[in-house]
């Protein structure tokens, strides 16, 4: 059983990989590149980045947060009480980063994207992205806390 419950967190972590190495792209190489460009560029840019990673990355970060909770089901059934605490406490982070995100870089993402489609630079389009950047570390700081609990219940499972 030990064996499913790795093969559940492995599967996890490389989905939730893809979304913490995002996450960490936009924090370390794209922040400085929007700080330089234009108003308009920022505004096309970063809605059409967003217009295309609200369609993809969904269904990664979905698979990621499915098997995280079934590496908790697991755990609990199969494993011993820290492998399903480490789990528990990964899905828990991952609830958080999911929260952050609805309530703060969808709504963001969407008035960027429609900005950017319709040609338009809104006024404030330089306060909504410093406004998304603002949670960008803490998004990586709690997708990467999560692969290292998921980690810590394939060592210790």
């Amino acid at each position: 059983m030990d064996l499913i419950i790795g093969a559940s967190a492995t599967f996890a972590i490389l989905a939730l990989a893809v979304i913490f190495g995002t996450d960490v792209v936009s924090a370390v190489v794209f922040r400085p590149v929007y700080a330089e460009i234009d108003d308009r560029s920022l505004v096309q840019v970063t809605g059409r980045g967003h217009y295309y990673g609200d369609r993809r990355l969904p269904v990664v970060g979905i698979l990621g947060t499915v098997l995280t909770a079934a590496t908790v089901a697991l755990s609990l059934v199969w494993g011993t009480p820290g492998t399903a605490v480490a789990a528990g406490l990964a899905l828990l982070l991952l609830v958080v980063w999911l929260i952050l995100f609805a309530r703060i870089s969808a709504p963001i993402n969407k008035q960027l994207t429609k900005a950017a489609f319709d040609d338009e630079v809104p006024a404030d389009a330089r306060a909504l992205q410093a406004r998304w950047e603002s949670i960008i570390p803490l998004r990586a700081v709690l997708l990467g806390l999560s692969i290292l609990l998921l980690c810590a219940t394939i060592l210790f499972g």
